[in-house]
């Protein structure tokens, strides 16, 4: 399902440019760094990107929370991307990331075999990753932001590195807080990135709990809307659901990028603890309250927030590697 994009976001695309220098970023990433050796680069992954998200809808969301993922970890360098080896158990396939769908991975695999086809060992994975999670955000009718490249694809992907720097589906705001101010992200940062659950879908094991066994004196959250604990019970039941079973963050549109998310929270219709926190807490209801009340500060404050998400942990110059298959380092010793 494919939504318009507002027509004054095009005019956002040149403020959004600046925000890495309101973040006080380095200037280490430039948004012409590929001119001369890559001039269609963002067209490139583009095109497949949109095409791949077109024919399956898991692409777009699985696309996003891999960036996500990814920069979390290793930083923005493609670590995740790693596939395992007799000798290395990768990023990807620790337990915190094994509910990814494999539709995400391929996703960039084929957006950098377009992209080494036309501009061989010149585009890391790490940059073409970033730019797709633009890409899947436009496809889901959210805004288009330019995406700082020269990122550089790291030599370290460990499946036992990944331990305690994802937000688990329980936490609560101050564990939300402590961990993103790891990797300098703010409060209101934490907020505007958690709007990404408006795309996307969560199995149920991550949510069962709030249904069936949330404390000794509620089995069912009361935090969480009748209704809709109604419905998620009727799609994971306590006793013989299938763990494949899915349900969508945004009960409302999730398909679509918009703000409907944060209504969704306002209304007590948050899928996991996590996400209702934010509207139950008081460092983060005010945030929650005025994404809720204008997508369009929503998509701006989105672009901000992925800009910055961007440097987090960047390998530049000299560092790392330009991978010729994002899967596998091109030094095979390299773990």
């Amino acid at each position: 399902m494919v939504h318009p994009i507002h027509a004054n976001v095009v005019s956002w695309i040149v403020i959004v440019s600046l925000s890495c220098l309101l973040h006080g970023a380095t200037g280490q990433l430039t948004f012409d760094f590929y001119k001369t050796s890559c001039p269609n680069v963002d067209a490139i992954v583009a095109n497949v990107t949109l095409a791949l998200s077109k024919r399956d809808n898991v692409v777009a969301p699985a696309v996003l929370r891999l960036y996500f993922h990814d920069c979390l970890v290793e930083g923005c360098d493609a670590s995740i991307l790693i596939s395992s080896t007799p000798t290395n158990v990768a990023e990807r396939d620790a337990p915190d990331n094994l509910s990814f769908p494999q539709n995400g991975f391929d996703a960039i695999v084929e957006a950098k075999k377009a992209v080494e086809a036309a501009c061989p060992a010149v585009v890391s994975c790490a940059d073409i990753l970033a730019m797709a999670a633009r890409d899947v955000v436009v496809f889901s009718g959210g805004p288009r932001w330019a995406v700082p490249k020269g990122r550089r694809d790291g030599l370290i992907s460990r499946a036992a590195r990944v331990e305690g720097r994802l937000p688990a589906s329980s936490f609560n705001v101050s564990q939300l807080v402590t961990l993103l101010s790891t990797v300098n992200l703010s409060i209101e940062d934490l907020v505007v990135l958690s709007g990404a659950h408006t795309i996307g879908f969560s199995h149920c094991n991550q949510f069962s709990k709030r249904l069936y066994n949330f404390s000794s004196a509620a089995k069912t959250d009361p935090s969480l809307d009748p209704t809709l604990a109604a419905s998620l019970k009727a799609s994971c039941p306590q006793v013989g659901g299938s763990p494949n079973t899915v349900r969508g963050f945004d009960a409302t549109t999730p398909f679509a990028f918009d703000n409907s998310y944060y209504r969704n929270l306002q209304n007590n219709r948050g899928l996991l603890v996590s996400d209702q926190a934010l509207a139950l807490d008081k460092r983060t209801s005010p945030v929650v309250a005025s994404l809720a009340a204008s997508q369009e500060d929503f998509f701006f404050a989105f672009m901000q927030a992925m800009v910055k998400l961007g440097y987090t942990g960047i390998k530049t110059g000299s560092q790392g590697e330009v991978r010729r298959d994002c899967r596998a380092f091109n030094a095979r010793s390299n773990t």
